[in-house]
């Protein structure tokens, strides 16, 4: 891994109240995609005419995000050699309005994937203390990175902030609740009440990875692989972790036949 400190603005790089770094996740084999990701890495495969994992790119580097960390395991070697160390509007002469890109090589490291909750811990010290996060399979062109829900959740105590979605009809059960007062619900299977499905776009606390809610050594040195759910569901039951409804263009680009349809509908306005 190596890290990179840029410039936004003229004189002075930002303070992490202002935009904190983002981490995608870009490190999955992409089985369901086969065979489609037997030679691509699923972050790799054009959507409307670009990477997928561009369209994040684009946005965050429009809300003012200058860092960004990309996790890459299978065929990782492709997406830091697509996307470099830099992304930035194609003619931009201003390397100020550059994105600067880090890698957590988790298949170089370790042989394979870390899964959610193993990749973000050891990519941790790329990042700070506050951080966004997006999976790299997904397409939500409508989503805004905005710098105010960024400092909004850097003031409270929460642990976790999480966007959710209306459930698609592959995941008609949903994740998680969502209270009238914004907390985001762990609810028991046999629980009644409405539950949305998890966008995979969230802002997060470095604190969820240490005790008690992770038992992940820093930095993850061994290589620990381990899922991000049952951390959000222990910060849930504390009530430390908050969501918002989002209601944007969204799909989990998690198959060839979703692929397909996406490309075969209208250019985006």
């Amino acid at each position: 891994m190596h890290y990179s400190a840029a410039m936004n603005g003229p004189t002075s790089p930002p303070t992490p109240l202002q935009q904190p770094p983002a981490l995608l996740l870009a490190a999955g084999r992409g089985e369901r995609m086969r065979p489609l990701t037997d030679h691509t890495p699923k972050p790799l495969l054009a959507v409307r005419g670009q990477p997928l994992l561009q369209w994040h790119l684009q946005a965050l580097q429009a809300a003012g995000v200058y860092r960004a960390v990309i996790n890459t395991a299978w065929l990782g070697e492709q997406i830091s050699a697509r996307f470099s160390d830099a992304f930035a509007p194609q003619g931009a002469p201003d390397k100020r309005e550059q994105l600067l890109i880090s890698y957590s090589h988790e298949g170089r490291d370790f042989g394979g994937a870390l899964e959610t909750a193993g990749g973000i811990a050891r990519a941790l010290p790329l990042l700070g203390d506050v951080f966004w996060l997006a999976a790299g399979d997904v397409f939500a062109p409508d989503f805004r990175f905005e710098a105010a829900a960024a400092q909004a959740f850097a003031a409270s105590g929460m642990l976790a902030h999480l966007w959710l979605v209306p459930n698609p009809a592959h995941h008609p059960r949903g994740d998680f609740g969502l209270s009238p007062e914004g907390l985001a619900l762990n609810l028991p299977p046999e629980h009644p009440g409405p539950r949305h499905t998890y966008s995979t776009i969230a802002l997060l606390r470095a604190e969820l990875f240490a005790p008690p809610w992770c038992d992940i050594p820093p930095g993850n040195p061994r290589g620990i692989a381990a899922p991000l759910a049952p951390l959000l569901r222990r910060a849930m039951d504390n009530g430390r972790v908050s969501a918002a409804l989002y209601t944007g263009r969204w799909t989990d680009v998690g198959t060839p036949e979703r692929l397909a349809e996406l490309n075969a509908t209208a250019p985006l306005p």
